[in-house]
């Protein structure tokens, strides 16, 4: 993952709008920057906007939201509406930009604020909430947000206080810095688990021991279970004696309901005989008459509907007389109306001929004055299609104004042909079209000419920097393998004169071990070590040389001085190769374009030669307005030929005019209406309805009379033959007799509650005797006890039965308690074996790495990741200096960590005893070591790493400033130091500086 720009918009103290690209100058060519400016001017919230704009989150405050903005004033700058922050990444997947922003709406309140991520290579926004945003910026880059600032923004802080804090602290610190406090919530949660899983043993074990006490003995059991025997038999005999006593009682009670029952049906009985005998009173004397004429009932229902038919016969006929009269007056009405709308006498004989010749002459002056309307209508039609070009707005019923238009435009148009020839006159006007494509064509050749020759000199203009550039970086690596070679040389050198001050060094310790012989040495004796005889040495010792240290220290110095001069001239020659080839490939990418661009132009236009002196922009405009003055031509000549083509049309619109208003006169005076069609129709409709009404009503008033006729011949038929039969059952006449018939409904209704009524009175006589005679059954079975002493006996033996009862259902309840405790006893037995065997585990992980506070495991996990992380950072200290090893504290040691001195012998030493920079050193190489461990899994390009360069003295500083110089050329990494140390200036030369204004707001600005 690297970093490739970062924008920002008012955050914190950097108010407005700002822009960082880490591809362009200066950032290009090296990408080792410092991040400088006075405390408090904003150099970490550079790194706030990285993080904000990847996860919604700083090292500082957390996750942020808009209630953390507007409660604690952070992120937007203070008096203003909105504030964004963005980066722009490249990962394995590709390059994206994910941002932040928020805004103070219209209503001075916050906006929520929204987060998004665009891929670069389609730019194409992903479909993402804002909430998903941070998880996808974790997918791509490969790190959560925990690992991201441990990896990629390195705070030096936690590490000088991890160097010097005692074990606990370290532990502390080294979770908080590694994010590995799972191990301490596994060990938690192993130790509780099994709490867990003991404490519901113990559970168990304390329900068996209560399920153990409410256990029977032998004794109480044998002596329950031959009580309950004796209570149950007594039991049974009490409820035999029950069902016997209840029986007794309800033979006494069906007696009294027999009894009652009986009372009731002889009740029953005698308001039924009242009822017959009021209902024969009533309706017995109809009932009789009817039931005398039902034999002739249907003869004497015929004969009264056929007098009721003949009477409604004689009221049709009248109807139909009355409606043949006014039917007549309509006729003659009509006649009239018929003769004043065809101007002409009329009969009934010639109506219709008459209104079918006056409709055929109306229609054919209809079709006329339509012929005529749709030839003016398809003239105007052909005089709009000719005359379209003339944009004329022609009324059709006023042929007369476009004529007097038409003549008009047509003087205009000839003026501006007279007037467009002098500046046409190098053009063939007699075929305009083919003159059009010409300049056309000539207009294209001049604008591919125009593009073709501005491109060749943008081309001519890149090939000349590029050349420029390339000389520059060619004398660079003319004259930089010499410089280098000479460095190289110099270096041997001085290696020569440190080797040879430091066998003086050691000479000079030899010799001042033998100070203590030569004391002893005495002239003429012989020297234990050489032999000899004579020692001039003996009391006059040579000089030693006091300040042999201090050069081994400087020429070691010189020499570092001369290792960092050499690594710049190796970087500035790796550079200077590298810009070359770039350069190289730009220079032939230009000039092939160069030949194609020439090439493709000499195919397209083989005979069209370019030259530099050629004003091609005038040469357009002048094509132009060519072309511009010949379609003015073009449209004037349209114009005249529209014009030409109109006028005659226009004269036959004029006549066909004059032609369709005399038909408009004649007609109007013959007819007024829309449709002689439909009028005719009408006319002719409602004279057939009069006529068949006619017809139809002289038939009606036939038929009625014919059929009077019949109808009284039957009536008087059937009179004759009834009247015999009536006077013989003592009626009068036919109406007497029909008069006493009752209705069909009326009749069957009488009879029918005549017949329920005795049938009615039959039951109850029948229920009666049958209810006394099982009475007197019932009666020789009734015991001699009346029902109150029954009632009481039986209230007895039910308080004797339900004490009995509860006493079997108590004894029988405790023995199955007793059964049932014994199941669950063997049940619980069961599974207090099954959870020990299931605890077992968790037994032996708690063993392992359980406790309370989750420490046994916690620190085994931390011990594991110190030495890895003390592995990391040791490989990083050795490019920081090869004088320090660091080292996990062993018995007998402070329990911090331990520096190894490898200029003292390998001594071991406490971390706190090291000075500022030292500890410096140490905290940098753990901080890029944490790097390291986080992004093993990622390539991680970019880095930042934030204070502690102030401890440094300058030897030291510069030491550093190497070793970070040399991890970026060997890993192409960007790296940013953010410090306030004014010496960073001097030795980085790009740097992004922050500068405070008097209102609290801070500008960036880069330099380099």
């Amino acid at each position: 993952m690297k970093i490739l720009s970062i924008a920002f918009k008012n955050i914190n103290s950097l108010k407005g709008e700002n822009h960082i690209d880490f591809e362009a100058h200066p950032f290009s060519g090296n990408t080792l920057f410092a991040i400088t400016g006075p405390t408090g001017s904003g150099k970490s919230s550079i790194l706030d906007v990285i993080s904000l704009a990847l996860f919604n989150q700083v090292p500082r405050l957390g996750k942020i939201s808009r209630k953390e903005i507007r409660e604690k004033g952070a992120i937007l700058t203070r008096n203003q509406k909105e504030a964004y922050a963005r980066v722009t990444y490249e990962t394995g997947a590709g390059r994206f930009t994910s941002s932040w922003s928020i805004e103070v709406n219209r209503n001075g309140n916050l906006n929520d604020y929204n987060m998004e991520i665009a891929n670069l290579q389609d730019n194409s926004l992903l479909d993402l909430k804002k909430s998903e945003v941070p998880g996808k910026n974790e997918a791509l880059i490969g790190l959560n947000y925990d690992q991201f600032i441990k990896s990629v923004l390195l705070a030096q802080g936690d590490f000088a206080k991890f160097l010097s804090a005692k074990k606990e602290e370290r532990g502390e610190l080294l979770e908080k810095i590694t994010g590995t406090g799972i191990y301490r919530q596994l060990g938690i949660m192993a130790f509780e688990r099994f709490k867990l899983e003991t404490a519901e043993i113990e559970n168990q074990q304390q329900e068996k021991k209560l399920l153990e006490s409410y256990l029977l003995s032998e004794e109480d059991k044998e002596a329950f279970s031959a009580e309950f025997k004796t209570k149950f038999s007594d039991l049974e005999k009490h409820q035999k004696d029950l069902k016997l006593l209840e029986k007794q009682l309800d033979l006494k009670e069906s007696i009294r309901k027999q009894e009652k029952e009986i009372f009731k049906l002889k009740e029953e009985e005698s308001a039924l005989s009242s009822k017959l005998k009021s209902f024969e009173d009533e309706h017995g004397t109809r009932l009789k008459q009817h039931e005398k004429l039902q034999p002739i009932a249907e003869d004497l229902k015929t004969c009264e509907r056929l007098e009721k038919e003949l009477k409604d016969l004689k009221t049709e006929i009248q109807q139909t007389s009355g409606k043949l009269a006014d039917n007549k007056n309509g006729n003659d009405n009509f006649i009239k109306k018929v003769g004043t709308f065809i101007h002409a006498e009329v009969t009934a004989e010639n109506l219709k001929s008459k209104l079918q010749d006056f409709s055929e002459e109306i229609r054919k002056l209809q079709e006329e004055k339509t012929s005529l309307g749709s030839e003016y209508k398809s003239k105007f039609q052909l005089f709009k299609t000719e005359t379209k070009d003339l944009k004329l707005n022609v009324k059709e019923s006023d042929p007369q104004t476009a004529a007097e238009d038409i003549e008009a435009l047509k003087s205009k148009n000839k003026k501006i042909i007279e007037d467009l020839k002098p500046e046409l006159a190098t053009i063939d006007l007699t075929n305009p079209a083919s003159a059009k494509e010409n300049l056309n064509t000539s207009l294209e050749e001049s604008r591919d000419a125009a593009q073709f020759s501005d491109k060749k000199r943008e081309q001519q203009k890149q090939l000349t920097k590029l050349e420029k550039e390339t000389s520059t970086h060619q004398n660079e690596l003319n004259t930089l393998p010499e410089k280098i070679q000479e460095q190289e040389k110099h270096v041997i050198s001085l290696k020569k004169d440190l080797k040879i001050l430091e066998l003086e060094r050691e000479n000079q310790v030899k010799t001042a071990s033998l100070e203590e012989l030569r004391k002893t040495l005495k002239s003429g004796e012989t020297c234990p070590l050489c032999g000899s005889q004579e020692h001039p040495y003996a009391e006059q010792l040579p000089e030693f040389q006091d300040d042999l240290s201090e050069k081994i220290s400087a020429k070691i110095s010189e020499i570092e001085s001369v290792h960092k001069t050499l690594s710049t001239l190796e970087a500035k020659l790796k550079y200077a190769k590298e810009s070359l080839r770039k350069f190289s490939e730009e220079i032939e990418e230009i000039n092939r374009e160069r030949i194609k661009s020439e090439t493709d132009f000499k195919i397209k236009y083989p005979d069209l030669k370019v030259e530099n002196t050629t004003d091609w922009q005038a040469k357009i405009v002048q094509l132009k307005e060519q072309l511009e003055a010949l379609e003015s031509f073009e449209i004037a000549q349209q114009k005249l030929e529209a014009i030409k083509n109109g006028l005659p049309i226009l004269e036959e619109l004029k006549t066909i005019l004059a032609k369709g208003k005399k038909l408009r006169e004649q007609l109007e005076n013959n007819y007024s209406g829309n449709n002689i069609a439909e009028d005719t129709g009408r006319f002719l409709d409602a004279w057939n309805s009069l006529s068949n009404e006619k017809d139809n009503l002289e038939k009606n008033i036939k038929t009625q009379q014919e059929k009077l006729n019949q109808e009284t011949s039957k009536f008087d038929e059937l009179e004759q033959e009834l009247l015999p039969q009536i006077k013989k059952e003592n009626f009068e006449s036919v109406k007497s007799a029909c008069e006493a018939l009752l209705p069909a409904r009326e009749f069957l209704t009488l009879k029918e509650k005549k017949e329920q009524l005795l049938k009615e009175k039959s039951i109850a006589e029948t229920g009666i005797t049958t209810l006394q005679k099982q009475l007197q059954e019932l009666k020789q079975r009734e015991v001699e006890k009346s029902f109150e002493a029954l009632k009481l006996e039986q209230e007895d033996k039910k308080t004797q039965e339900k004490q009995l009862a509860e006493d079997c259902e108590s004894l029988k309840r405790k023995l199955t308690n007793n059964e049932e405790n014994l199941e669950r006893l063997k049940a619980l037995e069961t599974k207090i074996g099954e959870k020990e065997k299931q605890s077992k585990r968790w037994r032996l992980l708690n063993t392992l790495i359980g406790d309370r506070q989750g420490k046994k495991f916690n620190d085994f996990a931390q011990d594991l990741t110190l030495s890895q992380l003390i592995y990391l950072a040791n490989i990083r200290l050795k490019d920081l200096s090869e004088r320090y090893k660091l080292d996990k504290a062993i018995s007998g040691e402070d329990d911090g960590l331990v520096a190894i001195d490898e200029d003292m012998g390998g001594q071991r030493r406490s971390v706190k005893t090291l000075s500022g920079g030292e500890t410096f050193l140490l905290s940098l190489s753990l901080a890029l070591a944490l790097s390291d461990l986080a992004s093993r899994n990622v390539s991680i390009n970019s880095l930042f790493i934030d204070e502690g360069f102030g401890t440094l003295d300058p030897e030291t500083l510069d030491q550093t400033l190497d070793t970070l110089e040399k991890l970026q050329a060997e890993s192409g990494k960007t790296i940013g130091i953010i410090s306030h140390v004014s010496s960073l200036k001097e030795r980085i030369g790009i740097q992004i500086q922050l500068t405070r204004n008097g209102q609290g707001y801070s500008s960036v600005s880069v330099l380099g």
